[in-house]
């Protein structure tokens, strides 16, 4: 079967993945290996005194205990914006589970009983972790204000501060203003497979299992700590057991390649679930929203001051804070906005990247607070959005990528889909929100391309298929232009020895970037398959058109396959296209950039609660997205619906609890809740807006983000309009459902 595009074929790799025959890195084996365990301290903040390793070195089979004095000194340290993470805790711990030393040994139990024996003298210290904590000029400083020199900020837990914005805010009047605070909680991926870490000595260099969404990015982190060429660094990145922004950046590999080198042989390091929820998490955050509406709904204003709470290190999460943020007014007209979003410190696990990339948080307040005004003003909720929507072609932030599609056609679907205006029984209600999030601002993919010469193809590709089904898309683009059926097509992923440099896989970026790239490449073999029809018929390559799998010559086309072979000729051989997809910067805009594209989505949600418990039945929930061009109608619909029911997690229940020591107390899969089938809506419909008016392959734009974004706001008002219950801090537990209807009937 040719892939063709807008058809649905089976997914590349998939039966590997149901089946468990797909390898991810915890199931490589590599002779010889090390196992190596982390030794972290009872407290998210103490004073490291002394460290005690003689009663680990004698457990039989331990062959090395690190402790930042063993590293290279100073202390190697890391970061995707800043280099502000040591390898191994320096002087003190910045949160519970920073790890203060680590063993390797011949066996995963030896390492684990010496990493018991481990005696770490040590003074716990006073740590923040809250928002109001950070912030109290009072506070203890997360980091060392000797990190950041030049910085007005030092001496602060602020970070940075992001400040965009149009129009005059003060100067404008307006009929209603709304104003209100909403908390956004700390939540962690959860993706199924554990973060896993193997390096191994290779000749003069190193090389590196990990489950990386950037591997191109690693390799360079770990070429600068090793002081070694980016040649000498191979990284392996086998397909991730799912990601979600949470394995885009260095963790712990450049410690277990440092432990590698040190012992002379593999070590491999493999997160247990309750390690994983102390390496990764999103940011929580407080959003301050004051919204200025005309008596007729348009908007006056908006004036947003967001602060994220991103823990100790900054990984990625001043970027997610940054941008996050900058399209906090939503996709709509707003002649006057000022935006203030800031990355606050705190002892607490880092966050970094988190599907959505900081605009849920802020998305849940602004979308929440047009409630509240429509409310306020008597406009139905729906007709307020649409009338201040923005067109094609709008500029509705002023010195952006103007509105890419026609965003209004979405919502009026949600909206038919939902059901919105028809008549409910008691105790439901229904919620709608408008989400858009900025796709990526600069991006760089390199895809070559092999044409063999039975007419088979392989695909060399840097993106990283996590589940969202890149394999798959770039096979079906091969496929179609090439003329291979899509099993004749194989998709070579994951090893900086093979495949050519991708910037990264995030953003929602692989179809746009990555597909481009690969269709360029295609294209140069087309280019030079029309050279060589030319050759075979003796006519101008002018005559000749190869698109789509044919090579049409002056009456009559053949398969692409036909003229190949021929022109090949008895010594074989192949074609070799090489494609590239270039987003330039922009260093005088907020983000460095403008939009590539925008992801946007209209979530509607039916609900039915119970007065009496606050329990919530999702009745109906309903994800509609603008696409351009769906190149895989299931995997969109599936990439939806996998977005939609993350949002109901941390919308519902997921949220970090820690205890007064700053250890997390709900770590593992029993006491944090994620949602499992018992709490799926009853009915999840997907649907998708095609206008083919994205920049990607065939009109396509990146998805997969969209459908998590505004889950929040539109749960939020199916419970008020169900019950009256207005609730600022998610997540909308029954409890809190339930309290806010006492104080209703109490007041």
């Amino acid at each position: 079967m040719i892939g063709r595009i807008g058809a649905s074929p089976q997914r590349v790799g998939g039966r590997g993945r149901v089946t468990g025959l797909q390898q991810y890195v915890a199931d490589i084996q590599l002779t010889d290996v090390l196992h190596a365990k982390l030794v972290t301290l009872a407290c998210a903040r103490g004073r490291i005194v002394s460290i005690d390793t003689s009663a680990a070195e004698r457990v039989p089979g331990v062959r090395l205990v690190m402790t930042a004095a063993d590293l290279p000194q100073p202390v190697p340290r890391f970061g995707p914006q800043f280099r502000d993470r040591p390898v191994l805790a320096i002087g003190e711990t910045k949160y519970h589970g920073e790890p203060v030393a680590a063993v390797a040994a011949d066996t995963k139990d030896a390492a684990e009983e010496a990493a018991r024996l481990v005696k770490v003298e040590y003074q716990e210290l006073p740590a923040v972790f809250t928002i109001e904590a950070a912030l109290d000029p009072a506070a203890p400083l997360v980091q060392d204000a000797d990190l950041r020199p030049g910085d007005k900020l030092a001496t602060t837990n602020v970070l940075r501060e992001h400040r965009v914005g149009w129009g005059d805010v003060e100067g404008t009047l307006a009929d209603l203003i709304v104003e209100n605070t909403y908390e956004f909680p700390m939540v962690t991926h959860f993706a199924i497979e554990p973060h896993a870490f193997m390096a191994a000595p290779d000749g003069e260099g190193i090389a590196v299992w990990s489950s990386i969404q950037h591997p191109s990015w690693l390799q360079k982190i770990l070429a600068g700590i090793l002081g070694l060429p980016l040649a000498k660094v191979r990284v392996y990145a086998p397909d991730p057991g799912g990601a979600f922004g949470g394995k885009q950046h260095a963790k712990y590999e450049p410690l277990v390649a440092l432990m590698a080198l040190r012992a002379g042989r593999p070590v491999r390091l493999v997160l247990t679930l309750e390690e994983t929820f102390q390496a990764v998490r999103r940011a929580s955050a407080r959003i301050n929203v004051r919204t200025g509406f005309h008596a007729d709904g348009s908007f006056a204003f908006q004036d947003i001051a967001a602060d994220y709470l991103i823990g100790a290190y900054a990984d990625i999460a001043d970027r997610v804070v940054g941008k996050g943020s900058y399209p906090g007014c939503g996709p709509y007209r707003v002649p006057a906005a000022r935006i203030i979003a800031r990355s606050v410190l705190s002892h607490t696990t880092p966050s970094t990247a988190f599907r959505g990339f900081g605009a849920p948080q802020v998305n849940w307040a602004v979308e929440s607070n047009i409630d509240a005004g429509a409310l306020a003003l008597g406009i139905d909720r729906l007709e307020l959005r649409l009338r201040n929507l923005a067109r094609q072609g709008e500029a509705f932030i002023p010195f952006d990528t103007p509105a890419d599609g026609h965003w209004e056609l979405t919502v009026r679907r949600a909206a038919e889909l939902i059901g919105w205006g028809t008549p409910l029984p008691p105790g439901r209600g229904r919620g709608i929100g408008v989400g858009i999030k900025s796709g990526p601002t600069t991006g760089l993919s390199y895809a070559t391309v092999r044409l063999l010469a039975d007419g088979s193809v392989i695909v060399y590709a840097g993106t990283s298929d996590m589940g969202q089904g890149a394999r798959t898309i770039l096979a079906q683009i091969a496929s179609d232009e090439l003329g291979a059926p899509l099993d004749w097509v194989a998709v070579v992923m994951g090893d900086t020895a093979v495949v050519p440099y991708d910037q990264q896989t995030s953003a929602s970026r692989s179809t746009v970037l990555m597909g481009n790239a690969v269709l360029n490449a295609c294209r140069d073999i087309q280019s030079r398959l029309r050279a060589m029809a030319a050759r075979l018929e003796g006519i101008d390559p002018a005559e000749i058109v190869v698109e789509h799998g044919v090579v049409r010559l002056p009456g009559r086309e053949v398969p692409i396959v036909d003229v190949l072979k021929p022109g090949l000729g008895r010594l074989g051989g192949e074609l070799i296209g090489n494609g590239e997809m270039r987003k330039e910067g922009d260093p005088g805009h907020p983000l460095g950039g403008s939009a590539a594209f925008f992801e946007f989505n209209c979530t509607a949600i039916e609900a039915e609660v119970d007065s009496q418990t606050g329990d919530i039945v999702l009745v109906r929930h309903v994800t509609v997205s603008d696409v351009g061009k769906a190149l895989n109608p299931l995997q969109v619909r599936m990439q939806d619906e996998g977005a939609a029911v993350m949002g109901l997690g941390h919308t519902l229940m997921e949220h970090y609890i820690f205890d007064e020591a700053g250890r997390i107390r709900n770590l593992g899969a029993i006491d944090y809740r994620i949602p499992t089938s018992m709490d799926l809506p009853l009915e999840l419909l997907s649907d998708m807006v095609e206008n083919e008016d994205g920049p990607g392959p065939y009109g396509s734009k990146g998805m997969s983000e969209g459908a998590l974004l505004c889950v929040s706001a539109a749960v939020a008002g199916a419970v008020r309009e169900a019950t009256g219950a207005v609730i600022r801090d998610l997540p909308l537990t029954p409890e809190r459902i339930w309290r806010s209807l006492q104080e209703r009937r109490d007041g």
